[in-house]
C-alpha cells in the first residue's frame, strides 16, 4: 500500500475534502462522524496492541470493524439504532477510501459489505392534550425564570421543534407581527423550514423578548441561560423535567411517564394526525426527510385503527379457524 494511503492523510482528506467541501457536511454531522471513527481507531489500537498512529489502513479490516460493532453493543450496551449510525460512519469513510485509490478498493469493498442490523421499531409514546398543557402550566410566571421555561415549553409544544432547533432559533427568525405569525427552524442536513406559530406563543415570545430587550432584527438566541449564554441540549431536558416533575399533582396520569423534550413534538404530530392533517403536511411540520418517518405515528394510533374499523364496518367477530385434514398440513400448522 502506497504512502500516500496511510490512515492519516485518509482521514484528513475525508473530513476536509470529501465531507466539508463535496458534501457540505453540518457541523453536527462532521462531528458524529469523527467520534464514530475515533472509537473506532482506538478499539482497533487496543485490539492490535499498537498506538493510533501506527495503525495501517490495512488493519482496520472487516472483522476489526465487525468486532468494533458488537462491542458497541455488547459492552456499550448500545442500540441498534447506534450500532447502525456508527456503522453508516464507518461506511462513509470507507466509500471515500475506494475513491481514493483502487488499491484499496478490495479492503473498502469487504467493510461496506458489512449489513446493517434490522431494529425493533419502538411504539412512538407521546403525550394528551391535558397532560401537555399541564406541564405547560407549571412553571412561575413571577419570576424571570419561569417566564423563560414557560415560553421554552410552548415553543416546543406548538411547533413541534427538535431540541437543537428550539436552542438554535434567534430573535430574527421570528415572524411574529399579526395575520401570519411564523417561525424559521434550522433543521438537520441544513433543511430548513417554516412553521406558523398560535397566539399563545406569539404573546409569550413579544413578552419574552420585551423583557430581554431584543429586537426582531438582533441575531440573538431567544433561549438562555442565567448568564446569558444560549440555552443547552441538557439545559432544555432540565427545564422539562422539572416541570413535568411540578405537573404530577395537576395530572398524576404523568406519573410513571418517561418525558423528555422530544415527547412535546411526537405529541403535537398525533394532534395533527387526529385533527386530520395529511401525513405529508405532518411530514414538512417536523422536517422529516421521508414520509415513511411521520408513517409511524398514524401506525402509533390504534384509537385511529380502531375507528377505521367501525367506518369499513369490518367485523371483530372471529370465524372459526380452518382445521386441516391432512396429517402433514396439520403438523406444519402446529408448528
Amino acid at each position: 500500500m502506497s504512502e500516500d494511503l496511510c490512515l492519516a492523510p485518509l482521514l484528513e482528506s475525508y473530513f476536509r475534502r470529501r465531507l466539508a467541501k463535496q458534501r457540505n457536511a453540518t457541523p453536527a454531522t462532521m462531528a458524529s462522524y469523527r467520534d464514530a471513527l475515533r472509537m473506532l481507531i482506538l478499539f482497533a489500537a487496543g485490539r492490535l496492541g499498537k498506538e493510533p498512529v501506527a495503525l495501517t489502513l490495512e488493519e482496520l479490516d472487516r472483522d476489526i470493524v465487525l468486532a468494533f460493532l458488537d462491542e458497541l453493543e455488547e459492552k456499550r450496551n448500545n442500540s441498534v439504532a447506534t450500532r447502525n449510525a456508527r456503522l453508516a460512519a464507518v461506511r462513509s469513510f470507507f466509500h471515500h477510501v475506494a475513491a481514493a485509490d483502487p488499491a484499496a478498493f478490495g479492503i473498502a469493498q469487504r467493510v461496506l459489505a458489512i449489513p446493517t442490523k434490522r431494529a425493533h421499531i419502538e411504539v412512538t409514546h407521546h403525550l394528551t392534550n391535558a397532560e401537555v398543557e399541564a406541564i405547560i402550566a407549571t412553571p412561575d410566571q413571577t419570576t424571570r425564570r419561569g417566564r423563560r421555561d414557560r415560553a421554552l415549553l410552548l415553543f416546543l409544544a406548538r411547533t413541534g421543534a427538535r431540541v437543537s432547533e428550539a436552542i438554535g432559533t434567534n430573535a430574527t427568525d421570528l415572524r411574529l407581527q399579526r395575520g401570519s405569525p411564523q417561525v424559521l427552524l434550522h433543521g438537520k442536513g441544513r433543511r430548513d423550514r417554516v412553521v406558523p406559530i398560535p397566539r399563545d406563543l406569539v404573546r409569550s415570545l413579544t413578552e419574552l423578548l420585551k423583557e430581554r430587550g431584543l429586537a426582531h432584527h438582533e441575531p440573538e438566541p431567544i433561549f438562555v441561560g442565567a448568564h446569558g449564554e444560549r440555552l443547552t441540549r441538557f439545559g432544555v431536558t432540565h427545564v422539562v423535567r422539572r416541570a413535568a416533575a411540578g405537573a404530577k399533582s395537576i395530572a398524576p396520569s404523568l406519573d410513571g411517564k418517561s418525558i423528555s423534550p422530544h415527547i412535546f413534538r411526537h405529541s403535537l404530530a398525533m394532534k395533527l394526525l387526529r385533527s386530520g392533517v395529511d401525513l405529508l403536511t405532518i411530514q414538512a411540520w417536523l422536517g422529516h426527510a421521508q414520509v415513511a418517518t411521520t408513517h409511524r405515528y398514524a401506525a402509533a394510533d390504534v384509537e385511529m385503527m380502531r375507528r377505521g374499523l367501525v367506518k369499513a364496518g369490518v367485523s371483530t367477530n372471529r370465524s372459526a379457524r380452518f382445521q386441516p385434514k391432512d396429517a402433514v398440513l396439520r403438523l406444519l400448522e402446529s408448528i
